[in-house]
């Protein structure tokens, strides 16, 4: 028999993979994962195809292509008043997670102590423990899941090397204020502390707020690795495509673990979406797409039993069923998809401790009739 010493031995199968799955075998609604089950622009799947039709489909350049890291810099001056450059600055990724991943492997060194804010997306945690690194987790509470940076400031120590930030937020559809952003500047000044920004969501924001990306504060920007999505921007989550922002110095230390772990990205696509976003303003149209479609889930909740969360971005909206069941939440996840044919995904897989506050997340990037479907079968708990 071979030994094997698992490197994540207390990982399993994600709650996201769970879930689809079980939805799939009971023919459920899926709420679940976080994924569109709407079609993107035909005009965007027609520059894809024709990229390859005109001979696109060797490897691109291993930070990406020219053209669109330029467009990416583009959106940043104008949106955020940020300079990033496209030679130094830029890189086009797999999607959001790789970015993620390599941005950690280029910095984190064992013993270094990373904080997260739980609940967190799943693979922060997970890829810092790869890395030898040691997870801070601060958790955070419903119904606002609001940080008291004082109490963040405590966990600090002289092996602090990053704090991860994730807003919008995932699973919560919380926002960074202003406030939070004045108090983040305050505790790492002075210090060698780095930023990892996951802002894959900061179009999908809503009541006229206004994104608090780290790439408006040159305090913070100096310090940051911003992630972003194309996937999440133009409905195309399939298709693993995304960028990473950073100074000079930190984006030399991203592409050289970049270059052994992708190397480069899907080069029709790149073509393709680089075309669309020349054409299309689609940075405008998004926040009101995807509000028009919160308003009407929760619209369609307010009538249910479940008590609805605030959603100040994302497309995810939080509900609590403390009012309905007194079980664990992931059983009564389980228990949606099995007697009421919806699924959702339980929040306490997002804390390390499997934190169970009664509170379900559930995607509403979907159809109209896919929500009132759903809910539908909900109003009968």
């Amino acid at each position: 028999m071979i030994l094997l010493n698992s490197k994540l031995p207390t990982v399993g199968t994600t709650i996201f993979s769970v879930m689809s799955k079980l939805a799939q075998q009971h023919n459920a609604i899926n709420l679940s994962q976080g994924f569109p089950d709407f079609a993107t622009n035909p005009k965007l799947i027609n520059f894809v195809a024709d990229a390859m039709k005109d001979g696109h489909n060797q490897y691109a350049p291993m930070q990406g292509l020219q053209v669109l890291r330029e467009l990416v810099a583009e959106k940043m001056a104008t949106i955020y008043g940020a300079n990033y450059h496209p030679e130094t600055e830029i890189t086009i990724t797999a999607g959001g997670t790789q970015a993620i991943f390599t941005a950690l492997a280029a910095v984190i060194n064992p013993g270094d102590e990373v904080i997260i804010f739980e609940p967190a997306y799943d693979c922060y945690s997970p890829t810092v423990k790869l890395l030898g690194g040691l997870v801070k987790p601060f958790e955070l509470h419903a119904p606002d899941y609001a940080i008291d940076w004082e109490m963040v400031k405590k966990l600090f120590t002289a092996n602090t090397r990053m704090i991860i930030l994730n807003s919008p937020h995932n699973p919560t559809g919380s926002i960074l204020s202003k406030a939070d952003i004045d108090a983040l500047i305050k505790l790492t000044k002075n210090t060698d502390i780095l930023l990892l920004s996951d802002e894959v969501y900061e179009h999908i924001i809503f009541d006229g707020e206004k994104h608090q990306s780290v790439a408006l504060y040159p305090e913070l920007q100096e310090r940051s690795f911003i992630v972003a999505s194309f996937g999440k921007l133009l409905h195309t989550t399939g298709w693993k495509l995304g960028y990473c922002l950073a100074p000079a110095k930190l984006m030399a230390e991203f592409r050289k673990i970049h270059q052994f772990n992708v190397f480069s990205v899907n080069t029709p696509m790149q073509v393709g979406i680089a075309n669309y976003l020349k054409s299309e303003n689609i940075y405008e149209t998004i926040p009101a797409f995807f509000q028009q479609k919160r308003d009407l889930f929760r619209s369609l909740l307010s009538e249910t039993k479940f008590k609805l969360l605030p959603c100040k971005g994302s497309y995810f909206q939080c509900v609590s069923y403390s009012g309905i069941s007194d079980e664990k939440d992931v059983d009564m996840a389980k228990r949606l998809v099995t007697d009421f044919g919806v699924a959702g995904i339980p929040v306490s897989a997002f804390y390390t401790k499997a934190t169970d506050d009664k509170i379900l997340r559930f995607c509403f990037a979907k159809e109209q009739d896919t929500l009132e479907k759903a809910v539908e079968r909900l109003l009968n708990i």
